[in-house]
């Protein structure tokens, strides 16, 4: 580790220990402080400085999380800027449910569904094909009372689920997943799947949408009030060439517990590839699974989260505002 620049911390009891590729122990996430013996401390300089490092750190633990940088980092502009400095791509957020507004360059708000509700556990647009490979998280207001982040290892459900429910892992495998949502025109704020069809696919033109849909692999069945769109079926295990596992890439549980307002059904909301619907025992079991094994580090103004979207699935516990995360997708 670059003992001039950061030191890493640990926050117990909100983290695990896991056994890395190399038979090492990994603490999941990583959380890096600067070092008290540096000089600087300004983390756009500093990540620009130890790209290589911090993304084999990020490559070998999945998760890190940046904290105690509030003097150089407070506001979405300098958010803007730690994101830019790592030189990623960035990712239209195209054919995502989440309602979010755009806040600066490549900063969005993250899901803005009313504080009250619970958002499952899910990998960042895996319900489409083009999905980001990095997410950011930004706290630049911190919550009153609850809304934390929590994160979990997707290969480590995976094993779950594959030891406890190996046909409907082999199911999942054969088949996939078909998403399915009613969407209206505009957004609707009351809803975590709120986004409208013209924000969804950044038009107000049918037949773009229409084209836009076609290039993910969706299909649309307009309505007289808005659009009922199809995905799949889609590959609910992806294998991590990079790390040599299977993952347990998919929404499904979010979708089947999550994907609920006037308009949506969350039943209906997700089914096997063969259009079939899905046992609720297993989906709420593989819901307890994930809180088990997830960790959730209370957010603290200023802290950015940095996510392998190919590693970890992500969450969010309902809280009392203020509280004002923001988020950006890279390619």
């Amino acid at each position: 580790m670059p003992e001039n620049h950061f030191v890493e911390a640990e926050l117990s009891p909100h983290q695990k220990k896991y056994n890395g590729e190399n038979g090492s122990g990994v603490v999941f996430p990583t959380v890096l402080i600067p070092n008290p013996k540096s000089v600087h401390h300004n983390l756009k300089e500093l990540i620009r400085d130890q790209k290589p490092w911090l993304e084999s750190l990020l490559h070998n633990t999945g998760a890190i999380l940046f904290r105690g940088f509030s003097s150089s980092i407070s506001s979405a502009s300098d958010f803007n800027d730690v994101v830019e400095a790592f030189g990623f791509e960035e990712l239209p957020y195209v054919g995502g449910a989440a309602p979010r507004t755009n806040v600066v360059g490549r900063v969005f708000t993250s899901n803005e569904s009313p504080p009250d509700q619970k958002i499952p556990f899910h990998h960042e647009m895996a319900q489409v094909p083009t999905f980001p490979s990095k997410v950011f998280f930004f706290c630049e207001v911190e919550p009153k009372i609850g809304g934390e982040t929590p994160i979990v290892l997707s290969h480590v459900i995976y094993n779950k689920m594959k030891q406890k429910y190996p046909d409907f892992v082999d199911r999942l495998e054969e088949h996939g997943l078909i998403y399915t949502r009613v969407l209206g025109e505009d957004d609707d704020p009351s809803s975590p799947i709120g986004r409208g069809w013209v924000s969804t696919f950044l038009t107000k033109d049918k037949t773009i949408a229409a084209e836009r849909a076609a290039k993910l692999g969706m299909k649309l069945e307009w309505t007289d009030d808005g659009v009922k769109t199809i995905m799949g079926p889609i590959p609910a295990i992806k294998y991590d060439e990079t790390r040599k596992r299977k993952i347990w890439f998919n929404s499904m549980v979010a979708a089947y517990t999550g994907w609920e307002d006037a308009r949506n059904d969350p039943v209906k909301a997700v089914t096997f590839g063969d259009g079939t619907l899905l046992p609720p025992n297993v989906i709420y079991d593989c819901l307890k699974i994930l809180d088990e094994e997830s960790v959730a580090i209370p957010w603290q103004k200023g802290d950015v989260l940095l996510l392998d979207n190919l590693a970890v699935l992500h969450a969010r516990r309902p809280f009392e505002p203020p509280r004002r995360v923001l988020a950006s997708l890279c390619k």
